[in-house]
């Protein structure tokens, strides 16, 4: 690690914005790196605390009691929603398919950049594919999952692209819903509450459940709040 405890692990210009990828070592904890990226030299995402990306895979598992189970998720980021669906679901999941919209993103893992990267390559269950899980979501389905998980926003009303403001409304997720299999889940990764996408999934959907991740930062010292929305076909 450098001196300046910063490594730049790759920067690139992309169609939501400038994507940097960046690795520290802690100052205040020099055991301890901590894989992060930025979007526009905004904070996306980290490597520090995952708690609610992995619960958004592990209580879709709890509400749908099958075996067997084909899963889609939207957007890889670090990978730790996907992995958590494929350990937390290691005797039921037979098959992930994760669309990420940035080349560069499944380019992190090809060139094992992030730290899921060697487990992510090594189990055959996972296909990667670039490709707008909005758009595909919005066409007719070429075939049905037992969950849908989407961590791609930032929340309901705070989009990177505007294109996917539709999935949001009920018509958009009357059309996610024929991509559910009978009994499927869709569950949505949010950073707020948003009561008009609580409104719209009820609309839809008769099981819905909107569950509260609360986790505490120690590097800032203050808590914070995620938001995770899950829907039963």
């Amino acid at each position: 690690m450098p001196a300046s405890n910063l490594k730049i692990l790759d920067c690139e210009l992309t169609p939501l914005g400038l994507l940097c990828l960046r690795r520290r070592r802690l100052l205040s904890r020099p055991d301890v790196v901590v894989t992060e990226v930025t979007l526009d030299h905004e904070f996306l995402m980290s490597s520090y605390i995952t708690v609610s990306e992995r619960t958004l895979a592990t209580r879709a598992l709890e509400m749908h009691k099958g075996r067997e189970l084909c899963v889609l998720v939207g957007g890889l980021g670090l990978g730790y929603t996907a992995y958590e669906v494929l350990t937390a679901g290691a005797k039921r999941v037979t098959h992930v398919d994760v669309v990420e919209y940035l080349p560069q993103v499944i380019g992190w893992v090809d060139r094992d950049l992030i730290p899921l990267a060697p487990q992510l390559r090594a189990d055959d269950r996972l296909a990667v594919v670039e490709g707008d899980v909005y758009a595909r979501l919005g066409e007719p389905p070429a075939r049905t999952y037992d969950l849908i998980l989407i961590d791609v926003d930032h929340a309901p009303d705070h989009q990177l692209d505007r294109a996917s403001a539709s999935f949001y409304t009920a018509a958009g997720l009357r059309r996610a819903r024929e991509h559910l299999s009978p009994g499927g889940i869709l569950g949505v990764w949010s950073y707020a509450e948003h009561s008009p996408f609580s409104a719209a999934l009820r609309e839809v959907f008769d099981d819905v459940r909107v569950e509260a991740v609360p986790y505490y930062n120690d590097l800032v010292d203050e808590g914070a709040t995620d938001w995770l929305f899950f829907a039963r076909a």
